[in-house]
């Protein structure tokens, strides 16, 4: 585990702090988030890797060969012609929408070709793993000996950082699989069993930051109320990412909005908040609904989040707790948790219910990393300190498998007051997921191509990588999606 735990503090010093990494820095890297993915895959036996188990998913050990395949791309750019030893396999089965690269699989049929093999797959893994490093030790050489322009150079490095942040992301999309598959079609007992699994953190003291401990603002004092909500004041606001090291080409460039004053939630929305959306008969009323929405929940039989089942008193034969499967097992629902596995659709309904609603990506940003004492923005909510998995948030590396329960991190605050905006949960905002004016592309089809009718989603979640969140970053699903780890908090302008 030690050597685990240092790996993962490497992999983010150089994606995100180190403005001139260097190609050992990125040798090392590669070779730390390859293992990582392996070893997320091996508690899998062989029939549970090649299970495509919703249309949004795909087969694990297709996760497996697809993120080989995309650093084989990334050799191709750059004049390595790369020939498959041994046992071939159809790459075209790993191309999952790159147009550039020719055929497409499409990912509906993912789970209807066991090819490549898991043990192909790993072998290519292996392949492909010998080939990078070999190519980034010659151009290491090179760059020691000055025989490579600085443009070539740099072009290279971003690639491989996008390679190696493409995996983490694929390590998340594989997690999201994981859970559906073993909540959905596999026996109660038996479940995913992961290779590490951490405790939860004790139980912490309130932790006031400055800008609430010295306001006035008495709603927002109580930091362990789950309704306290903080102000935050209207303003041009700068939005996208600043700073130095790797950022994806869509948080770029910064660019001005006006905010309206408003009030943000402290907390994530909880499960026990919920519940009371729920017997409120929030699924069964339309006006809390969004056309397309009520829709979903018409068509679907939505009743409550994905996952969620109702216990039946054998005694009475009436619905009682609220139960679901989820990777500790078969669990009662923490009312302390946020709310998680729930669509766009579900976020917004609530919020309407409580007279909210759920905020823009802009406010949600200013909220986790604008420092008003400082005046200036911060890569994390607590300032640009790499996040620590043990004391900042519950990221994948905490191994803790499940959200935290509210204020669990108090070290993590923003400098308005706002609790766990990054890790837990993915936060759904209000804003289409659209490219920031003045974009430009650094690789085609990764970012661009996907600027319609999707939701932005902000904060990471736990099992997203601490070496790729930081508050600028973007991520976005359809408004319908609920297998993601997904929840909310809510917003309304004063």
């Amino acid at each position: 585990m030690k050597q685990i735990e240092s790996s993962n503090e490497a992999i983010f010093e150089s994606s995100h702090i180190k403005e001139n990494i260097r190609l050992d820095d990125l040798i090392r890297d590669f070779i730390i988030v390859r293992k990582r993915t392996v070893d997320l895959f091996k508690p899998l036996r062989i029939e549970d890797a090649v299970i495509q188990s919703h249309t949004f998913g795909s087969p694990p050990n297709w996760h497996l060969a697809h993120v080989s395949w995309f650093f084989h791309k990334i050799l191709e750019r750059y004049g390595r012609i790369i020939q498959v030893i041994g046992d071939p396999i159809n790459l075209d089965y790993l191309n999952s929408y790159y147009q550039k690269f020719g055929n497409i699989l499409p990912k509906v049929e993912r789970g209807k070709f066991p090819r490549p093999t898991v043990e192909q797959t790993l072998r290519y893994r292996a392949f492909i793993d010998e080939s990078v490093v070999l190519f980034l030790r010659e151009e290491q050489q090179k760059e020691f000996d000055q025989e490579i322009v600085k443009q070539q150079l740099d072009n290279l490095k971003y690639d491989m950082l996008l390679g190696i942040q493409h995996e983490m992301q694929h390590q998340e999309l594989m997690i999201y699989d994981f859970q559906h598959y073993f909540q959905r079609f596999v026996d109660v007992e038996d479940n995913y069993k992961p290779l590490t699994v951490k405790s939860r953190p004790s139980k912490p003291r309130t932790i006031l930051p400055p800008s609430v401990s010295g306001s006035s603002n008495v709603r927002a004092k109580n930091q362990m109320d789950s309704s306290s909500m903080v102000t935050i004041d209207c303003g041009i606001y700068e939005l996208g990412f600043h700073g130095k090291g790797f950022c994806y080409d869509n948080e770029l460039p910064e660019n001005k909005t006006y905010l309206q004053q408003y009030e943000i939630d402290t907390f994530l929305v909880t499960n026990g908040e919920y519940i009371q959306f729920i017997n409120d008969d929030g699924y069964h009323n339309y006006k809390y609904w969004l056309a397309d929405g009520w829709d979903q929940v018409q068509e679907n039989g939505w009743k409550s989040p994905l996952y969620w089942e109702q216990s039946e008193n054998r005694s009475t034969g009436q619905q009682n707790k609220w139960i679901k499967k989820d990777f500790r097992g078969l669990c009662e629902i923490n009312p302390r948790e946020p709310v998680v596995n729930i669509s766009y659709y579900e976020a917004d309904a609530y919020a309407t219910w409580a007279g909210k609603r759920l905020p823009s990506e802009a406010e949600w940003e200013k909220a986790a990393c604008w420092n008003d004492k400082l005046q200036k923005k911060t890569l994390f909510p607590w300032g640009d300190d790499r996040p620590d998995p043990y004391v900042h948030a519950n990221l994948l590396e905490s191994y803790i498998w499940a959200p935290s329960e509210i204020g669990q991190y108090p070290k993590g605050i923003s400098f308005y007051g706002c609790h766990q905006m990054i890790g837990d949960v993915w936060e759904w905002t209000s804003s289409e997921y659209t490219l920031y004016p003045g974009f430009r592309s650094k690789f085609s089809e990764y970012t661009d191509k996907w600027s319609i009718n999707q939701k932005v989603l902000r904060g990471g979640s736990f099992a997203t990588s601490s070496g790729q969140i930081r508050n600028s970053y973007r991520n976005y699903f359809k408004p319908h999606e609920r297998l993601p780890f997904a929840g909310f908090r809510c917003a309304r302008y004063i």
